[in-house]
């Protein structure tokens, strides 16, 4: 009885031997891929719960292969030279620039001779949408060394003289439809330019020329007093040649 309770007991002991064994063989493999994975053995037990702690040197090292490949990318757009400004381009900005020089002054002729709230409302639209434009395209014209006009067109100017006779009602009509057919040939000019143009700062002037011209037109509309005449004029003026 006593031999047969030595030999169990001495089962149990190798079996409690062999386990504490097959652990410390886990916890030393365990200890070998940490070190692989992270460069270094924790300098104590990590919770099974703990959050990532990403390892500095290795992330710094990715961030800085990031922005080495953002810098290398300007360098070579800088590398490829100035973009071209073609005569389409030029024409375009001055379009923009001329425009501001009229619908500004009749965007506050708006305010003191307009008997309509909806047309004092588009005059206001006016003056902060191209004066807007006005800026931007100053700047753009400067970087790509176009010369801009002080003037308006000799008919942009017509078009103040007689906005400046008139007022009330006479201006009201005057205004919504000299204004919706000029905006309205502008607007296919910006989707032309837009489309064609290979320079980056032309691109974002029509994109903001077309955001605007589409924005006075609606106003313009809203005051319900543009014609079926002026919609045909413009039709007709768009149309392919």
């Amino acid at each position: 009885m006593r031999t047969n309770r030595r030999a169990e007991q001495s089962r149990i002991s190798m079996r409690a031997v062999v386990a504490l064994a097959t652990a410390v063989v886990a916890a030393v493999a365990v200890t070998v891929f940490v070190q692989n994975d992270q460069g270094e053995a924790s300098a104590g037990p990590v919770a099974a719960n703990a959050p990532y702690q990403p390892n500095s040197d290795h992330d710094s090292g990715n961030a800085g292969h990031a922005a080495s490949g953002r810098t290398d990318a300007a360098e070579g757009q800088a590398a490829s030279g100035p973009q071209p400004v073609t005569e389409v381009d030029k024409t375009f900005l001055v379009a923009v620039r001329q425009a501001g020089l009229w619908e500004i002054p009749a965007g506050k002729l708006a305010q003191t001779r307009a008997s309509s709230e909806q047309v004092k409302r588009a005059g206001l639209h006016l003056l902060d949408g191209h004066s807007k434009l006005d800026q931007l395209v100053r700047e753009d014209a400067r970087i790509l060394g176009v010369d801009l006009p002080d003037e308006a067109t000799p008919e942009q100017q017509e078009w103040v003289t007689n906005l400046e006779n008139a007022k009330g009602a006479e201006f009201d009509r005057m205004f919504a439809n000299v204004l919706r057919a000029s905006h309205g040939k502008i607007f296919a000019t910006i989707g032309e330019v837009r489309a064609a143009t290979q320079n980056d700062l032309i691109r974002r002037h029509s994109r903001q020329a077309n955001q605007t011209v589409l924005d006075h037109m609606e106003v313009l509309e809203d005051t319900g007093l543009v014609d079926g005449s002026t919609f045909a004029d413009v039709e007709k003026a768009v149309q392919p040649k």
